[in-house]
C-alpha cells in the first residue's frame, strides 16, 4: 500500500490484517517422552561421569602441543572469555 492509504494501480485494496490470536502449547509431556527416548536409546550401560571425564580429555589433547603462535591464539580466546582457561595456565597442561 502506498503511503496514501491507497493501494498503488494494479494491486486490489485489502481489508485490515486479521487480529492476532493467542496461542499457547504444552509441550511439557512430549518433552517427558523425548527424555525417555534419548534414554532408552543411550541404554542402560551409559555411563554419564564416565563421558564428561572422555570430553575433558578430548578437550585436554586438543588443547595440547600447541606451538607458539597457537598457544598466543589460545591465549587471547581465554582472555576474551571464549575458551575457558584448561589446566594450570597452561593449553598444555
Amino acid at each position: 500500500m502506498s503511503s496514501h492509504g491507497r493501494a498503488p494501480s494494479g494491486e486490489p485494496d485489502r481489508p485490515d490484517p486479521l487480529p492476532t490470536v493467542d496461542l499457547d502449547l504444552d509441550l511439557s509431556s512430549h518433552e517427558l517422552l523425548r527424555r525417555a527416548h534419548v534414554l532408552d536409546a543411550l541404554g542402560p550401560d551409559w555411563d554419564p561421569v564416565a563421558a564428561l571425564r572422555g570430553e575433558e580429555a578430548a578437550y585436554d589433547l586438543l588443547y595440547s602441543g600447541l606451538d607458539a603462535e597457537q598457544q598466543r591464539m589460545y591465549d587471547e580466546l581465554v582472555a576474551a572469555g571464549v575458551l575457558p582457561r584448561r589446566g594450570g595456565g597452561d593449553a598444555a597442561a
